[in-house]
């Protein structure tokens, strides 16, 4: 009797050890008995039953990145471009995730493939490179819902590459080095202007400076003149004034002094009569004439 009891326990003992699990940190373990699912298996030691129970599922809970290969989109506008993405996502609920869908990731990168398709086809060429942050949390937001019923958490989408097809990238270089030769036309349209503008407004102001120039000048002379006309003026009247005292004061000096007048009185009368004055009319043989017409020329040069 006790030589089969001691096999048995070490046929026990053995199989008790080989149902010792130790789960590390982070991940989790699904356990079914007798093909049913019984529990998970967290982090620590833990007893499986062999023959009974059986561990289905080892699965990390540790955030994961999906990487999305590139695929074919067709904008709103008809233009064919080539999208990849990278999703990151974390395993909330074991069970669920393995009970609820067959192959996890590869329905995943299926999901995240036709929301990129559904979100481009909504959008135009440029706004594809413009809006690209806002199509993120737009991906975020659908493929969250989409995979809660799955146990699973997207945490991030990020759009990587948008690659318009070869004959699209040309066009748009094209229109690229339209804009720029656009853009530099115009630059120089409005530099030619302006130059043009400049130069017109600094003949106009050479021209006016010279106008003020030419008037301060034609001022000046005319100032000049007036008061070169009145000095002589003043001059002659006191010339007059004086050979007036001495012909007055010295009667037999007259005769000398007639021939000397009547020389410069007919010179004088010349320059009055081509000045427009009045003209006096005397006869250079009268003392008293000379000395009657020098009395009225000092008085026109008092006055």
């Amino acid at each position: 009797m006790e030589a089969l009891i001691i096999p048995v326990l070490v046929v026990l003992a053995g199989l008790g050890i080989s149902g010792v699990k130790v789960t590390s940190s982070s991940r989790s373990m699904l356990v079914e008995r007798l093909g049913k699912y019984d529990r998970e298996l967290r982090p620590g030691l833990s007893l499986v039953i062999p023959g009974l129970e059986r561990v289905v599922s080892h699965e990390s809970l540790k955030e994961r990145v999906l990487d999305i290969p590139p695929q074919q989109c067709i904008t709103r506008d008809n233009v064919s471009i080539e999208v990849d993405a990278v999703v990151y996502w974390q395993l909330l609920e074991h069970a669920r995730a393995y009970y609820g869908v067959d192959n996890l990731q590869a329905a995943m990168v299926n999901l995240v493939l036709t929301q990129i398709r559904a979100e481009m086809g909504k959008l135009d060429l440029d706004q594809t490179f413009t809006t690209r942050s806002e199509v993120n949390e737009t991906l975020l937001k659908e493929l969250d819902q989409a995979t809660d019923p799955w146990g699973v958490k997207v945490t991030r989408v990020e759009l990587r590459d948008i690659q318009p097809s070869q004959g699209v990238q040309q066009a748009m270089e094209q229109q690229m080095t339209a804009e720029r030769e656009k853009r530099a036309a115009i630059l120089r349209s409005e530099g030619e202007r302006e130059s043009q503008v400049n130069a017109a407004r600094g003949r106009a102001e050479a021209l006016v400076l010279d106008a003020k120039a030419k008037q301060e000048a034609v001022l000046l002379d005319a100032d000049a003149q007036a008061k070169q006309q009145l000095l002589l003026a003043k001059a002659r009247a006191e010339s007059a004034t004086q050979l007036a005292a001495v012909i007055e004061a010295h009667p037999a000096a007259a005769e000398g002094l007639r021939l000397l007048l009547a020389k410069d009185w007919m010179a004088m009368g010349q320059q009055m009569a081509a000045q427009g004055g009045s003209v006096l009319m005397v006869d250079p043989q009268s003392p008293a004439s000379l000395l009657a017409a020098l009395k009225g020329l000092q008085e026109k040069g008092g006055s």
